[in-house]
């Protein structure tokens, strides 16, 4: 698989700048890039680089080396620059176009020279080996001096492979115990919480196993052995309790994702991992990944099962926070044979979450259903979702920040106002959606997918400078060629400034049941004399969550 892999990326070889070519792609942050058609990766190159030297194979062995001095040659070595240790994205963006750098890639970039090192360090010509232990020294340093904490799993986890191995492979004992210690601090984060902080995330999740996997195989050390040894096995569980087998999904909510159906990498990751009880693709066409050679990953035993037989289940997990003091988040996900259905009681509406998402067997192939705030089509980090959901019936609502973000949560502050020519919420269904019936009704919507039906019910939706009835907005429906999309428009129109400190409210309670309910009154929607909005189910129930009418910071949330 791995020489089959190497064999189909010879055309995108650049033997001139001795890097592998990419097309374009980005997260819409870090790189100042817009129209490249190409790019030439630097953490992609040394992927390349070390799947070559993988192979074993001599014909491949000085393209390897020449990508790994090329590669080196593009790190800041100044220790005077913030940026010293780390690399661009890509050779066509030096480190000061970045805006702004990303500081992870001293850790995938270390990673894959540290590999390289200890499997084939003893082919490198002398000057190149040497070359290679500085780089891999000033990704260390790099590292240690930013020193991210546990909640940032993925990088928790690869500065501790990339600091331990190297402290390990080159007799640094200060980077051996850094490393050590960093992983320690991750286990005793996760397993107090019982999760990952990118909580069910197919993406992270991925990265989690895989690189605790390289790191139990890389290491001579059985403690590391030992606390990567039971971080993963809570990681599989995680992944088996929440693979919904009919649609071969990975059931929602997610915190971060980059798609909502699952990628050809996880499918192909899933089924190497339960060495084929899961299938995808015949072996011979299985989309491999020359980064999971020697890498050791495999599903547990006790968890395979998970992924054949279909089950009605309830799943609740605290994510964050206490479950006693009112602050903790809670993730709901509920599964039958038919569909999953999974929400976040707290989230924004970033574009890597998916705080909403169903996964729904239409037919024999999956659908999905997933809510979205767009800014000019593009998901607005400033729209937050709460939600109280029982098993298949979730109510929700929206509200909005002042000083948050627009299309990342951190980089692009609103400063309490933006520009806009079309703003809209979105019920997105999409995936496979042939044969998928919806229709307006007169509180919402209702979709019949396969055999499910789910009724969309608009219980409060105002977005206005003046008061409102709160009953004025409704949904239009729209298909395009790959979804069926239920819109609620706030605006379209000529381009201009929405200001959210000058709203006097703007907040919005919906529904969504996956079986309508007989003799519903519908859930109680008051506003207090202080502009919350108090949603509660009914009026025993108590309440099931507050907004905030008018939009606010959020560090003025109180309630």
């Amino acid at each position: 698989m791995l020489i089959r892999k190497m064999r189909g990326l010879e055309g995108r070889y650049h033997p001139e700048l001795a890097m592998l070519r990419s097309p374009f792609s980005s997260p819409g942050y870090h790189t100042t890039l817009k129209q490249a058609e190409f790019i030439h990766s630097t953490r992609d190159s040394l992927s390349y680089a070390l799947g070559l030297l993988d192979t074993e194979l001599a014909e491949w062995e000085q393209r390897a080396f020449g990508i790994i001095a090329q590669v080196i040659s593009l790190q800041d070595t100044d220790r005077s620059h913030a940026t010293f240790g780390i690399w661009s994205w890509f050779y066509e963006e030096p480190l000061a176009m970045m805006a702004p750098p990303d500081w992870n890639w001293a850790d995938f970039c270390g990673s894959r020279l540290i590999q390289a090192l200890a499997r084939h360090g003893h082919r490198f010509p002398q000057e190149l080996r040497e070359a290679t232990i500085r780089s891999v020294d000033y990704a260390c340093e790099a590292i240690t001096k930013r020193n991210v904490g546990p909640d940032y799993t993925n990088i928790a986890i690869l500065g501790a492979f990339v600091t331990r191995i190297a402290g390990e492979q080159l007799g640094r004992e200060d980077y051996a115990v850094y490393g050590l210690e960093r992983l320690k601090k991750l286990y005793a984060y996760t397993m107090e919480r019982g999760a990952f902080q990118e909580f069910n995330s197919p993406v992270y999740t991925y990265i989690a196993i895989l690189e605790l996997s390289k790191l139990r195989s890389e290491s001579a050390d059985s403690p590391v052995k030992e606390l990567c040894n039971e971080l993963i096995q809570l990681t599989w569980k995680t992944v088996a309790g929440y693979y919904h087998p009919v649609t071969a999904q990975w059931s929602g909510p997610h915190s971060r994702s980059y798609q909502t159906l699952l990628s050809e990498q996880s499918k192909a990751f899933l089924q190497m991992a339960t060495r084929g009880e899961v299938m995808f693709f015949p072996w011979d066409e299985l989309p491999y990944e020359e980064e999971w050679y020697g890498s050791g990953f495999y599903c547990p035993a006790a968890y395979l099962d998970c992924f054949k037989a279909p089950s009605t289940k309830e799943v609740r997990q605290l994510y964050e926070g206490n479950a006693d003091d009112g602050s903790g988040k809670w993730a709901v996900t509920f599964m039958t044979p038919q569909f999953s259905m999974g929400s976040f009681t707290n989230s924004d509406l970033w574009n890597q979450r998916r705080p909403l998402l169903a996964y729904v067997n239409n037919n024999g192939t999956p659908a999905y259903i997933r809510l979205r705030c767009l800014h000019d089509g593009y998901d607005y980090c400033s729209a937050r979702i709460k939600t109280k959901q029982d098993q298949g019936d979730l109510l929700f609502g929206i509200d909005f920040l002042t000083d948050g973000g627009d299309t990342h949560p951190n980089l692009d502050r609103i400063s309490g106002a933006i520009k806009v020519a079309d703003f809209r919420l979105r019920l997105e269904i999409g995936g496979h959606t042939g044969g998928i019936t919806a229709e307006l009704t007169e509180e919402g919507a209702e979709l019949q997918i396969g055999e499910s039906v789910f009724c969309l019910t608009t219980w409060f939706a105002v977005f206005t400078g003046q008061p409102d009835s709160g009953r004025s907005l409704s949904w239009q429906l729209d298909r395009s060629s790959d979804s069926i999309n239920l819109d609620m428009i706030l605006y379209s129109g000529p381009r201009c400034s929405i200001d959210f400190t000058s709203l006097r409210q703007a907040a919005f309670v919906f529904s969504l049941a996956a079986l309508e309910v007989e003799d519903s009154e519908g859930p109680r929607v008051e506003v207090t004399d202080e502009g919350i909005l108090r949603v509660s189910r009914d009026a025993e129930s108590g309440e099931a969550f507050s907004l905030r009418l008018r939009p606010g910071p959020a560090a003025d949330d109180t309630f």
